[in-house]
C-alpha cells in the first residue's frame, strides 16, 4: 500500500516536472535572440536600432551572444561609432560602418554618441548653412563627438574644432535622427 503512494507521488512529479520543462521550451522559442520587438529592444526597451560607441581600446566580436562563442575578430578603435541591430541578455549585436558586427558584452559599449566622417575633407562650418563660415576639414574616418543635430546637420567636435557638418557625410547618426 505504501507503494502504491510512492509510485503516485513519483507519477505526478514527473508529470509536473514534465510541465515545467514543456513551459521552458515554449518560452525559449518565443523569445527571439537577435530580432527587433517592434521599435524597442527585448532587453533594455530602448530603440532600436540605435548608435553607441565603443568604451574599450579592445573589444571582441563574437559569433554569438556569449563567451562560449568563438570570436570573429577584435574592434581596436575606442569610442568607434556602432549600430545596435540586436539584444540578448547582456550581449548587444553590433554593425560597424562597413556592415561588419558580430555580439559584443554590453561592458564594451558606452551611449557616448560618435561619428566616423564618410567623406574625405568634410568642411565643418560655423552654422548649419551652406555659405556659413568654414572652421576647418576633416578627413576620411576620423571619429568626431556627436552634438546636436537638425534635420540635415549635426554640430561635431573633433581636434579641438566645433561646428556643424551635413547629416549625409556621417556614420552614427541615423538618417531622420533629430538631438538637442
Amino acid at each position: 500500500m505504501m507503494t502504491g503512494r510512492v509510485a503516485s507521488f513519483l507519477l505526478a512529479l514527473v508529470l509536473a516536472s514534465g510541465a515545467v520543462a514543456q513551459e521552458t521550451t515554449e518560452t525559449a522559442v518565443v523569445t527571439p535572440i537577435t530580432a527587433v520587438q517592434g521599435d524597442r529592444g527585448p532587453v533594455t526597451n530602448l530603440p532600436m536600432p540605435r548608435y553607441v560607441s565603443l568604451k574599450a581600446n579592445e573589444a571582441n566580436v563574437r559569433r554569438g551572444p556569449s563567451l562560449s562563442h568563438r570570436i570573429d575578430w577584435v574592434f581596436q578603435r575606442r569610442d568607434m561609432p556602432l549600430r545596435v541591430v540586436g539584444e540578448y541578455g547582456h550581449w548587444r549585436r553590433v554593425v560597424d560602418r562597413e556592415g561588419m558586427g558580430g555580439w559584443v558584452h554590453y561592458s564594451l559599449l558606452s551611449g557616448n554618441r560618435t561619428v566616423i566622417i564618410d567623406h574625405d575633407m568634410l568642411t565643418i562650418r560655423q552654422r548649419p548653412d551652406d555659405t556659413a563660415m568654414e572652421v576647418a576639414h576633416l578627413e576620411l574616418g576620423v571619429i568626431a563627438d556627436l552634438g546636436e543635430c537638425d534635420v540635415d546637420w549635426c554640430r561635431l567636435r573633433a581636434g579641438g574644432y566645433r561646428g556643424w557638418a551635413e547629416k549625409t557625410a556621417l556614420f552614427g547618426v541615423a538618417p531622420g535622427e533629430l538631438r538637442d
